[in-house]
């Protein structure tokens, strides 16, 4: 089996960029020429939402991207389809770039646990990304992850005590994802003087009690922002934002265009 894209790039001396995408959205047929622009632009990870009627982690802006996915028919399936034309060139240039998939438990049984891995795994992706699943009630789904080659990455709070900050370290793959503030993605807190003492607090405690690399995510905007995370941790994820900056894109060409202005002013 070849090495994962992400264990590769981890070894790799470099802070990281990495984007958040909501398959079909803002229009349907966005998806493969976004990921293009994304990967023209600069982006190193490419994280693709797993659409989802419930999302408990996601603010307002991802839950309209996710109702939106939906009603242009992104299914599991579907999705997975896309990375495969993705991996081959089929509709845009070779995506080459670690794509993980992010979402909830819930779609990835329904599907069917190993067949989803074993789908997951032969279409491309890298890694996967599960917020509601318990590092404590993981060690099955991650061993099987690991069977088919794909990273799992588990997330850390600013209330993660350090003897937990130390297990996630330990259960994620290759990285970890911290969330910035404890919030719902888009959260403009980070905006606030207090939480800015605060996160670099939290920051320095992480650095302090990991060994692996780990990223930071949740309320990241701007150029301003991503130096700031970049000073603190390995790399920033920039979700909300982006969204955002596609949200009145029309056709697909159009949501590929404004995607590569607003990531190459981030880069």
């Amino acid at each position: 089996m070849a090495e994962n894209r992400i264990s590769s790039l981890m070894r790799e001396e470099k802070k990281l960029l990495i984007a958040y995408y909501m398959p079909e959205y803002p229009v349907a047929g966005s998806t493969l020429p976004v990921l293009e622009a994304l990967q023209r632009s600069g982006a190193d990870i490419i994280e693709l939402g797993m659409p989802y009627s419930d999302p408990i982690g996601d603010g307002p802006v991802i839950q309209d991207a996710a109702a939106t996915a939906i009603r242009n028919r992104v299914t599991i399936a579907s999705l997975l389809d896309m990375v495969r034309k993705a991996r081959a060139g089929e509709g845009c240039e070779r995506i080459t770039v670690p794509i993980v998939l992010m979402g909830y438990c819930n779609p990835m049984i329904s599907y069917g646990g190993d067949c989803f891995l074993t789908d997951a795994s032969e279409a491309g992706v890298d890694g996967l990304l599960i917020p509601d699943l318990p590092p404590e009630e993981a060690s099955d789904f991650l061993s099987r992850a690991k069977g088919f080659g794909l990273s799992v990455v588990f997330l850390i709070s600013p209330v993660t005590p350090p003897d937990r900050i130390r297990m996630i370290d330990g259960l994620s793959t290759d990285f970890s994802y911290c969330l910035a503030v404890n919030a719902t993605t888009g959260t403009s807190k980070l905006d606030e003087q207090s939480a800015e003492e605060d996160i670099e607090a939290y920051l320095r405690r992480v650095r302090e009690h990991t060994r692996k690399k780990f990223v930071v995510g949740f309320g990241i905007r701007n150029r301003e922002r991503v130096e700031k995370m970049w000073r603190l941790a390995d790399g920033a994820v920039v979700g909300t934002a982006l969204l955002q900056a596609l949200r009145d894109a029309k056709t697909p060409q159009e949501a590929a265009s404004l995607a590569a202005g607003f990531w190459k002013e981030l880069t």
